[in-house]
């Protein structure tokens, strides 16, 4: 897998995994509030073949692991599918 260059980096690390941040732990100073985080939705629609490759470029790039992404499900349209994907994000 390549290196990122570091501004796609810092943009990626905006993205993490959802923790519990209520409970700060025995090692993280009380002084210290904890970062804002806010979620965000991505929501993939397309054929299968283009969420599937969607989804696996964005784990090739560090986005987003396959299995992060929802089970892709049928839409109304015929052919058609959508995945969605959680994050929560840093708010500065």
């Amino acid at each position: 897998m390549s290196q990122l260059p570091e501004s796609a980096q810092s943009k990626l690390e905006q993205f993490l995994p959802s923790e519990n941040l209520e409970k700060p732990s025995s090692q993280q100073p009380t002084q210290q509030p904890l970062p804002q985080r806010e979620p965000i939705k991505h929501v993939l629609i397309g054929s299968v073949q283009a969420v599937t490759r969607t989804i696996q470029h964005l784990h090739i790039i560090g986005y987003a692991n396959v299995n992060d992404w929802s089970v892709p499900q049928p839409t109304p349209n015929p052919d058609e599918v959508m995945s969605i994907l959680i994050r929560q994000i840093l708010i500065r």
